[in-house]
């Protein structure tokens, strides 16, 4: 009957609406990656910095004209700002006066990639869009058949660990990543543990990388002596911190006596 047909042709239309549905979302995660591409390509371009050197919003002409390239592509440029504004990394102005070109300025999520800023995560970006780093996601399905760390099956069975050492470059480029990381968690722990800190005389940091926690903390607390325990190759490019000793070592092994030990 015209009702039953009716009901069939809108069954039909629903699953089909459903299926295109479908379809777009994986399309939505198959090319998820070109967002961290696109982050990648405006750090290492220093885009959120020129930005905030001009102390305002600007056009794509006048961000070229700061790169290190006589001919920079700005129909690549256009394509990459267009992404991360879509993103709400940065954001877009239109045009006023004569000019005709919108401008782009910062966001509070684009202050983040200010390579000079006192928080930034510009190194932590670089770290996870890292060659080495990415590697290691086309191991899942190896690691789900044969267990393992993806890490490893990636690097003929290196650990992190090993390769930052093998790798000077990379570890240096680690190293900052997790500085970074630490600079966030350690003002938020210097500004509620005040009284635990003001109790120690000497703390020792275990697995502090190039010591950039205990230095914070030894800075807010100077009566407290500072030690800041990694691996040697780590503490190696580590910089000097007032009141902070670097001692290359294995936690596992022996851990410098203190007050305090302090783990994140």
């Amino acid at each position: 009957s015209p009702r039953v047909r009716g009901r069939e042709e809108k069954g039909r239309e629903m699953e089909e609406e459903w299926l295109v549905q479908g379809q777009a979302l994986i399309w939505e995660h198959i090319l998820a990656f070109a967002t961290s591409m696109a982050l990648k390509c405006v750090v290492e371009l220093g885009i959120a910095d020129i930005i905030e050197q001009n102390g305002g919003p600007m056009t794509l002409h006048q961000m070229a004209n700061q790169l290190p390239t006589p001919s920079p592509d700005l129909h690549c440029l256009r394509r990459i700002m267009r992404v991360l504004v879509h993103k709400r990394v940065f954001a877009q102005h239109q045009p006023t006066g004569n000019s005709g070109e919108p401008t782009f300025g910062l966001t509070a999520a684009s202050r983040w990639l200010v390579k000079d800023g006192e928080l930034t995560l510009a190194p932590m970006v670089l770290m996870h869009s890292h060659l080495t780093f990415l590697v290691p996601w086309h191991c899942f399905s190896r690691c789900v058949m044969e267990g393992g760390v993806a890490f490893e099956k990636a690097h003929a069975g290196v650990n992190l660990w090993g390769y930052c050492s093998r790798d000077p470059g990379f570890g240096k480029l680690f190293n900052s990543a997790m500085a970074c990381n630490t600079k966030l968690v350690t003002k938020a722990i210097i500004d509620e543990y005040e009284d635990g800190f003001r109790q120690l005389s000497s703390l020792v940091d275990v697995g502090g990388g190039v010591g950039t926690a205990v230095g914070a903390i030894v800075k807010a607390y100077p009566h407290i002596t500072g030690i800041n325990l990694d691996l040697l190759h780590v503490v190696e490019t580590a910089p000097d911190y007032e009141g902070v000793t670097h001692v290359g070592g294995d936690m596992f092994a022996e851990i410098p006596k203190a007050d305090a030990v302090f783990m994140k």
